[in-house]
């Protein structure tokens, strides 16, 4: 638990890092973090959320779901640590029994001293589900479109 701080990852996991320039300035800082922190970022790319707290908190759990009707898929994740910084905020989680994935995956938003505000996705995993392992490269290009998605719903927050 708390791996997503290290690097390099570990060994025998898919490694996965994406970041981009979201905004400028204090007030496009404190939107996408304040989105980030409050799940925000999660609704914005199209997950339905349910959390045990309005906000990311340690060792609480959340369960997000994508899809429609029987072909909806369940994330269950616990929140492992929270960073909450003057210039740096966000949260990293891990998988729980029955995610279609092993691993964890943080999220955090950082104010540069020229004022640039990053935003950054991080995770390691592997399949978790005769699904995903049977998916193969499949679940990475799902994994790298919600990224993605979590990066617009961040940049979209700092506009």
């Amino acid at each position: 638990m708390g791996a997503s701080r290290d690097v390099p990852f570990p060994a025998g996991y898919h490694h996965l890092r994406e970041q981009k320039v979201i905004g400028d300035g204090a007030d496009a800082f404190e939107a996408a973090a304040s989105l980030l922190c409050a799940w925000g970022m999660h609704r914005g790319a199209g997950l339905e959320v349910r959390a045990e707290a309005p906000t990311a908190v340690p060792g609480s759990s959340v369960e997000l779901r994508w899809g429609v009707g029987p072909f909806r898929l369940r994330f269950s994740c616990r929140v492992v640590y929270v960073l909450d910084d003057p210039q740096r905020k966000g949260f990293a989680y891990g998988t729980l029994p029955g995610h279609p994935e092993r691993g964890e995956e943080s999220f955090v938003v950082e104010q540069l001293p020229d004022g640039t505000v990053v935003a950054t996705v991080s995770a390691f995993s592997k399949p978790g589900r005769w699904f995903t392992r049977l998916g193969g490269p499949a679940g990475r290009v799902v994994q790298r479109a919600m990224t993605r998605k979590y990066l617009e719903a961040l940049a979209e927050a700092a506009r």
